[in-house]
């Protein structure tokens, strides 16, 4: 079926690569943008009906006993769906073909195009499955395809270092949603999304406390994917990847998985667990403001684009918790747009700087590189919310979902926006006006039409996407965004812009055409210090006990157990050999001396 080659293509695509044609790199190149290319023709047609859905077939049937599990690979196709596979490939696509310039001349980009197909695969498996199982073995996927993609030049140690993090980071997350997956089937009987009358009516009959275990179990999962605190720290690091690999993760893929499988499973369970939605608010609330904070002392470009992707997925985590999931998938989409673009664009700086991502290094590049200046500047503002733009759209529904029910996190969202304004018009003042700070500056480049065309088509998808609150967002919410004239909307609208005035006229008088930061916040700056406490707490506790356990291992299970047991075999073996000489005089005497013992230990004793 036509459908199926959605994920069959990029999975080709990745095993061709990876296998056959890692020092082919043109061919590699064209298959996995080509394959790519089909995905995003697929989904379009799947989004305007033109294609069928597949149909599932059962993959694992397990009966008797009190055992009942039966696993279909199938799709699971909503409104929701459609659009985010149309989100994934369109995004996914447009990195594929900005990396045909970044990586031109990088030694391992076929390498590189399979591993990005590989990730293409594995975050297609996870919008289209049908059931938790499907679910996590695509979930897992995604997690080694980002470990290979972030350790991708993994002759620096930092690169390495960032895989690793992000690797156990997610192992944390992962277990916890696996717990909840255990859980959910043990309740219902079921592994899938969609449940019959006798399961919605088991489900409905659990305490509440059980409801909220199982919500907060699920949400694990999103905390490890998505890079919720506490499990935010792998986030920031993953920078030391390809500046496309940011652009993927960051924006469409892999950190939005999170908050779609939030969306996906809120009808079946966190609608009815009031619980799981307060521990979910609130910690989505937390991160955005807490990424936020961080985000206005950070000086390398690609981090600050970090902590700001944190910031807004806070956000999208805190409309499912407020029950306003639409919002979440409404944001999700926008921020799609912005964030491709603003990493893109911040990779192109990077291509004309030679490497260099210090903002303070830069300064007066808006003349000398302006396709890159100006299509960030529209991503800039589309992220802060400027009236008219996607950001101003989506971030207003969020914060006016919280109206109502949460005061304190209307207060946290409005708060954020303001400081979303300040940390991304700092960058943009300090890295593209003033005077060029250094020699690269003096000289940038812009980057060629492989990697500026991109930039434009995202930049149009940023200014106009926020329009589609009057038509299409209907269709993707699916029902669940409020309509009509809301209570407060007016005074939410008059808020968010008086949000966006605050926090970029701040960054314009504290920071145009200044030579070094005025502000110095050691607390934002280190990050709140939480990788030193992680460092000095748990990683420090667990290598203490691994090397208790390596000299156990070595002196009592090695030297005891196993060599000891040996070296007295030896001695044994040495001791017994020694009368065995081969003298018939020796055998003679022992022989002699051995009956004398006997005589003497039988007659005399």
């Amino acid at each position: 079926m036509a459908s199926g080659w959605l994920l069959f293509a990029p999975l080709i695509s990745a095993l061709a690569c990876l296998v056959w044609l890692r020092r082919k790199h043109d061919l590699a190149m064209f298959l996995s943008v080509g394959t790519c290319a089909i995905s995003f023709a697929i989904a379009v047609a799947l989004f305007v009906g033109a294609i069928p859905v597949p149909q599932p077939w059962n993959w694992i049937s397990i009966t008797g006993g009190v055992a009942n599990l039966t696993v279909p690979i199938g799709w699971y196709v909503d409104n929701t769906t459609k659009m985010m596979l149309l989100v994934v490939t369109g995004v996914g696509l447009l990195v594929h073909i900005f990396s045909i310039g970044y990586m031109a001349h990088d030694e391992g980009r076929g390498r590189f195009f399979g591993e990005l197909s590989l990730f293409m695969f594995s975050m297609l498996g996870i919008v289209v499955a049908n059931n938790f199982v499907m679910m996590f073995i695509f979930w897992e996927l995604v997690g080694v395809s980002s470990y290979l993609l972030i350790g991708f030049w993994f002759q620096k140690p930092a690169a390495a270092e960032a895989a690793n993090k992000a690797f156990l980071c997610n192992r944390v997350g992962d277990f916890g949603f696996l717990m909840g997956i255990l859980m959910y089937w043990s309740i219902t009987g079921t592994v899938m999304f969609q449940l019959n009358a006798a399961s919605a009516s088991t489900l409905a009959t659990q305490t509440s406390a059980t409801l909220t275990t199982l919500g907060v179990l699920l949400f694990c999962g999103c905390v490890g994917k998505s890079a919720m605190v506490p499990l935010h720290v792998w986030l920031p690091d993953a920078m030391e990847g390809p500046t496309p690999v940011s652009a993927l993760i960051h924006a469409a893929t892999m950190v939005a998985a999170g908050v779609y499988m939030l969306v996906r499973i809120f009808p079946p369970v966190l609608s009815a667990s009031v619980g799981a939605q307060e521990v979910i608010a609130t910690v989505g609330g937390f991160t955005a403001l807490f990424a936020a904070l961080i985000a206005t002392q950070q000086n390398d470009i690609k981090r600050i684009l970090a902590y700001s992707t944190l910031s807004q997925l806070g956000y999208m985590v805190m409309a499912v918790g407020i029950a306003a999931p639409g919002a979440a998938m409404f944001h999700l989409t926008t921020h799609a747009f912005f964030k491709a673009l603003l990493f893109l664009a911040a990779g192109s700086v990077i291509h004309a700087l030679h490497e260099e991502q210090d903002i303070w290094n830069m300064g007066g590049l808006w003349k000398k590189i302006p396709i890159t200046f100006a299509t960030f500047a529209l991503g800039t503002l589309a992220l802060t919310g400027f009236p008219g733009f996607a950001g101003f759209f989506s971030k207003d529904e969020i914060i006016l979902a919280a109206y109502e029910k949460f005061p304190c996190l209307y207060a946290i969202g409005l708060i954020t926006a303001a400081l979303t304004a300040f940390y991304m018009f700092r960058l943009v003042f300090v890295a593209f006006f003033g005077p060029a700070r250094t020699e690269k500056a003096e000289h940038p480049h812009e980057s060629p039409a492989v990697m500026t065309a991109p930039l434009v088509l995202l930049a149009i998808l940023s200014v106009i996407g926020g329009w589609s609150i009057l038509g299409i967002h209907s269709y993707i919410a699916g029902g669940h965004a409020a309509e009509g004239h809301q209570p407060g909307h007016s005074l939410t609208l008059g808020l968010s812009i008086l949000a966006f005035a605050v926090g970029s006229l701040s960054a314009y008088f504290l920071y145009f055409n200044k030579k070094s930061d005025p502000i110095r916040i050691s607390l934002f700056a280190n990050k709140f210090y939480i990788d030193e406490i992680y460092l000095n707490g748990p990683v420090k506790f667990q290598q203490a006990i691994a090397r208790i356990l390596a000299w156990v291992d070595n002196w009592i299970v090695g030297g005891c157990l196993v060599r000891g047991t040996a070296f007295v075999s030896n001695l044994t073996g040495e001791a017994l050999r020694l009368f065995q000489t081969g003298s018939l005089q020796a055998y003679a005497f022992l022989f002699s001396f051995g009956t004398i013992l006997i005589l003497y230990f039988t007659l005399l004793r």
